[in-house]
C-alpha cells in the first residue's frame, strides 16, 4: 500500500532511529502536532507497522517502496577552477583534512544502507581505481564524451541507474552525513534557503522546485546543492528524457539537472530537501580550498 506522508514521517523516524518512541518523543521528533502524531500512530499500530512505540517488520516492508536503492556519483568532469591542484587529480579525489572528498560521500551513503554505488568517471579515469581498495563495491561507468560536452554526458551514461536513487555531484565536502537518507518519499533535491544567491538556486513554491536560475533573491529562493534523490517513476522518465534532451540542438551544453527541472519539468515535481551551509560545502577554487585546508597555503 501507497503510505501518507505523515505514516511515511512518522515510520521513517522509527527506522532510523533506535529503540522505541513516546508519541510526545514523535511529536519533538517530526515536528507534527501531538493530534497528528496520536492519529497517525493509531492508523499505524491498526495496520501492524508499529507495536508499542517500535517498527514492525511489516512496517519495514512498507516502507521499502521508498527505500534508496543506489547512488550514482558524476565525477567525470576537468574541476578546472582547481587548478593547479587538479592537473593530476580528479577534483572528487583531493584531500581535505587528509580525506578524498568523495569518501565522505560514500561513507554517508553506506552509512545510510546504500552499497550500489556507481561512479561516471572520465578525466584522470584510471586515478578512481584507487578507491576499490577501501570501496570494494564501486562499479564504474566511463563517460567518453566528458572532454566534448556538458554533465548531461554523465547522465547519459547512467540514466538506466536512476530509479530509486541518489545522484552527487562528487565534489561537495560533506560535513553532516546525516542529511543522506535512507528512506524519501518523493523525488527531492537537497538546497539550503537563501534570502539571495548569486550562485544556481530554485524557485520554490509549496515546497515544489517550479524554476531553476543562476541568482535570485526572495522568500521563494534556495541555493542548490548538487545532491538529489529520483523515486522509481521518475527515474524511469529520466532515462527518456535525458536522451531526448541530450540529442536534442544544443544538448550536450546542458546541465543534466536542466532536464527534470527546465526543459521537460512538465513531467515532474521535485520537492525542495532543505539543508543548511554548515552541513555541506562546494569548493569552487582554488583559494576556497586554501581557505578550508591550510596544507595548500604555500
Amino acid at each position: 500500500m501507497d503510505l501518507s506522508r505523515k505514516q511515511f514521517t512518522i515510520l521513517e523516524k522509527l527506522a532510523t532511529s533506535r529503540g522505541s518512541f513516546t508519541q510526545r518523543d514523535l511529536e519533538r521528533e517530526t515536528g507534527l502536532s501531538l493530534g497528528t502524531v496520536n492519529k497517525t500512530v493509531k492508523e499505524l499500530s491498526e495496520l501492524g507497522f508499529i507495536s508499542e512505540g517500535a517498527i514492525t517488520n511489516e512496517g519495514i516492508n512498507a516502507l521499502e517502496p521508498y527505500r534508496v536503492k543506489r547512488a550514482v556519483f558524476i565525477a567525470a568532469g576537468f574541476g578546472s577552477r582547481l587548478v593547479p591542484i587538479t592537473f593530476n587529480t580528479p577534483k572528487p579525489l583531493v584531500r581535505v583534512h587528509g580525506v578524498r572528498i568523495i569518501d565522505r560521500l560514500i561513507d554517508a551513503c553506506l552509512e545510510a544502507g546504500i552499497s550500489e554505488i556507481y561512479i561516471v568517471r572520465g578525466y584522470l579515469s584510471e586515478l578512481f581505481d584507487q578507491l576499490l581498495y577501501k570501496y570494494p563495491m564501486i562499479k564504474f561507468l566511463e563517460n567518453p564524451a566528458y572532454n566534448i560536452a556538458n554533465n548531461i554526458s554523465s547522465a547519459l551514461v547512467a540514466r538506466y541507474m536512476l530509479s530509486n536513487a541518489y545522484v552527487f555531484e562528487a565534489d561537495l565536502l560533506l560535513y553532516n552525513p546525516k542529511i543522506i537518507k535512507k528512506y524519501h518519499y518523493t523525488s527531492d533535491f537537497l538546497a539550503i534557503k537563501k534570502q539571495r544567491s548569486d550562485d544556481w538556486c530554485f524557485q520554490v513554491k509549496d515546497g515544489i522546485i517550479i524554476d531553476e536560475k543562476v541568482g535570485g533573491e526572495g522568500d521563494d529562493i534556495w541555493q542548490m546543492v548538487g545532491i538529489s534523490y529520483w523515486n522509481s517513476a521518475d527515474g524511469h522518465r529520466l532515462s527518456q528524457d535525458i536522451a531526448e534532451v541530450y540529442a536534442s540542438p544544443g544538448g550536450k551544453e546542458r546541465y543534466w539537472e536542466q532536464v527534470p527541472l527546465l526543459y521537460c519539468r512538465q513531467h515532474y515535481s521535485v520537492e525542495v530537501m532543505a539543508c543548511s551551509a554548515e552541513d555541506i560545502v562546494e569548493i569552487d577554487t582554488f583559494s576556497e580550498l586554501k581557505a578550508i585546508d591550510k596544507i595548500y597555503d604555500v
